[in-house]
């Protein structure tokens, strides 16, 4: 995990993202803490030219309309065509039948993850939920089984985040407990994740340890970023300096991951 930290601040991969606008700001100076190059880039004549040139690509559908939707589709096509690692994080999933429609579109591009919450992935694995919009009304451990569903249906790595989060495969399931209470009261710190998965990915080979890596990251830069904190707006803040600042000492002392290997 601390080599593949280190591999990251070295290649500073360049990750796109056409994510929602609530988000842009957030999303952006964590990739840039981290060490990765962020760019946000969604013009329909120039999306597939900079999907050639980026190292991942992250499609978050948080604030939907036709043109970016149209973009994420083009975007999302040409990773395919190339080969390009890309996550699906598929906020507000069962919400209405538009978000529904338009993630049956963007999954059938066999995204390389797919980062949600419970209710998320529940809803991506056609299993009835009641939504909260963006926010989760399930646990996490409640959408394992969907997410390896979701895994086996479309060979992806599926992340679930929340209190605990999972990373599950077709063979591989890892258990990621760090983080802090107060992360989820800070605005995109979901659409954060799955930046960060876009720049693990980014510098390396194995997308499943590479969601790993990110996640992991995320939740022990949460709890570095609490010890500093009175509450969430100074929480946002001490997060992105913890990110920059992380050594691999941390990361080895604080890591709470549970594996359950293929026997």
């Amino acid at each position: 995990m601390e080599q593949a930290l280190e591999k990251l601040r070295q290649t500073a991969p360049l990750v796109q993202s056409i994510t929602n606008y609530v988000v842009m700001n957030n999303t952006a100076n964590a990739l840039l803490a981290v060490g990765a190059s962020p760019i946000m880039a969604h013009a329909h004549k120039e999306v597939r030219d900079m999907v050639s040139i980026v190292h991942a690509l992250v499609v978050n559908i948080g604030t939907l309309d036709d043109y970016w939707v149209e973009s994420m589709a083009l975007a999302a096509q040409h990773a395919l065509e190339l080969g390009k690692p890309w996550v699906l994080d598929p906020v507000g999933a069962g919400a209405t039948p538009y978000r529904n429609e338009v993630l049956g579109q963007l999954i059938a591009f066999k995204p390389t993850v797919i980062r949600g919450n419970a209710s998320e992935i529940l809803s991506l694995a056609n299993v009835a939920v009641a939504s909260r919009g963006v926010d989760s009304a399930n646990r996490s451990e409640e959408a394992v089984d969907a997410g390896r569903q979701l895994a086996t249906q479309f060979d992806t790595v599926v992340c679930i985040s929340g209190a605990s989060d999972f990373v599950i495969d077709r063979h591989r399931t890892v258990r990621i407990e760090n983080g802090h209470e107060w992360m989820p009261r800070v605005t995109g710190m979901g659409c954060t994740a799955s930046v960060m998965i876009g720049a693990f990915l980014g510098a390396e080979e194995d997308p499943f340890e590479a969601t790993v890596n990110a996640m992991t990251v995320m939740g022990v830069a949460g709890e570095l970023a609490a010890e500093k904190s009175t509450g969430p707006g100074s929480l946002q803040l001490h997060f992105y300096d913890a990110l920059f600042s992380l050594t691999d000492k941390q990361l080895l002392d604080r890591a709470k991951l549970t594996r359950n290997e293929p026997t």
